[in-house]
């Protein structure tokens, strides 16, 4: 029985450990949020950043690194409040959203490569010519704009000689009348 009670008792005072998780989460996210932009793929940073964190976290109150369950619970709570907070408060504040997912970074306008973005990104004509490859671009002169966007994907838009142009990335548009 005395097993028991030690498996649910507290370690940390309450506040440490809510304290800790906020430390963890913010440091992470400015991390990730002004470091590793790029290199995400399709989730949110917010969302990446929640699910490592979540499972770190559940790691060590499931293999007893912390002393009680409590203690990974109060900091899964921690992570968990966070994260919908965050959420909640970008939906309502366009500040709080551009802070917390940046802006789409254009990498090519017109055929030329926009240098100082790519030096920004960190990326490579190389790279940019790959992704571009990918997309089913064999020329850069070929694309009208080519965005960097905030969940690390290439969005490309293709020169026509009629002046529309589809975009090759991200989701598909919906079919309907031509934009003007």
């Amino acid at each position: 029985m005395n097993d028991l009670v030690e498996l649910f008792a507290r370690e940390y005072p309450v506040w440490h450990m809510v304290l800790r998780g906020t430390v963890v989460y913010w440091f992470l996210l400015l991390v990730f949020r002004f470091v590793l932009r790029r290199d995400i793929g399709s989730m949110g940073v917010a969302d990446l950043l929640f699910v490592v964190l979540v499972a770190d976290a559940s790691s060590n109150a499931m293999q007893g690194e912390y002393k009680s369950i409590n203690d990974g619970l109060v900091l899964l709570c921690t992570l968990i409040a966070w994260n919908f907070g965050l959420d909640w408060l970008s939906y309502r504040s366009p500040v709080i959203a551009r802070f917390l997912e940046p802006v789409p970074e254009v990498l090519v306008r017109q055929g030329r490569v926009n240098q100082r973005a790519m030096k920004r990104e960190m990326i490579t004509r190389e790279e940019l010519e790959g992704k571009l490859r990918e997309q089913g671009v064999e020329d850069i002169a070929a694309v009208r704009i080519a965005r960097l966007e905030s969940d690390g994907t290439l969005s490309v838009f293709k020169k026509r000689g009629d002046g529309s142009s589809p975009p090759t990335g991200g989701a598909p548009r919906e079919p309907g009348p031509p934009s003007p």
